[in-house]
């Protein structure tokens, strides 16, 4: 049985707002970067209400470039962190740059800050932590894998870009993969 990786409970003041849940509705995780440039921004945006409930966008887990483990929702919490999958996932966020602060300028599309090995390390810790903890986990995804919306950019309306890219191209799949129980996320057919 892994060890707990060590992390530390810094609840966003909305958590107990959000919509709780049976952790046997669970089977996916979500792997996001943050797309801002370090994890008090990441914190600032997490405690924005977007929501009437009182709630706003956020993970349940942020990895922040040294390898602080930060538990933002409890895993019986609904946290909203990617369209339409909410429900039976839960959010990682990696504290890294992405496209910030041009998301959506389409000559800024570019991901090109390396994760650190102990970002990775402390991924792959929690991740092959979580499934004793919710065993009816079975998969693991990207967020750029869920929603492929695209919008217009924001530099030239006739163009369109990628909502979301994360964690993009720079995430070390296969390393990762190698060392946790969970499988490649496989979108049901319709």
């Amino acid at each position: 049985m892994p060890l707990p990786p060590p992390i530390t409970a810094v609840p966003l003041p909305y958590a107990s707002q959000l919509q709780s849940r049976a952790l046997a509705d669970i089977d996916l995780v979500v792997i996001h970067c943050t797309e801002l440039p370090d994890l008090a921004t990441a914190r600032e945006y997490g405690e924005r209400l977007s929501y009437d409930s009182g709630t706003g966008n956020s993970g349940h887990y942020y990895i922040d470039r040294d390898g602080t483990l930060l538990q933002y929702v409890p895993l019986d919490r609904v946290a909203h962190h990617v369209r339409g999958i909410n429900p039976r996932s839960i959010g990682i966020e990696l504290v890294n740059r992405g496209r910030w602060p041009d998301w959506y300028d389409s000559r800024h599309q570019q991901m090109d800050e390396p994760y650190t090995d102990e970002q990775l390390g402390a991924l792959v810790r929690l991740l092959q932590w979580l499934p004793e903890q919710v065993p009816s986990l079975r998969w693991i995804a990207g967020h750029e894998q869920l929603d492929t919306e695209m919008v217009t950019a924001s530099d030239d309306p006739a163009l369109q870009v990628h909502r979301k890219l994360d964690p993009g191209p720079l995430f070390p799949w296969q390393q990762v993969l190698k060392s946790i129980p969970l499988q490649p996320y496989q979108p049901p057919v319709p």
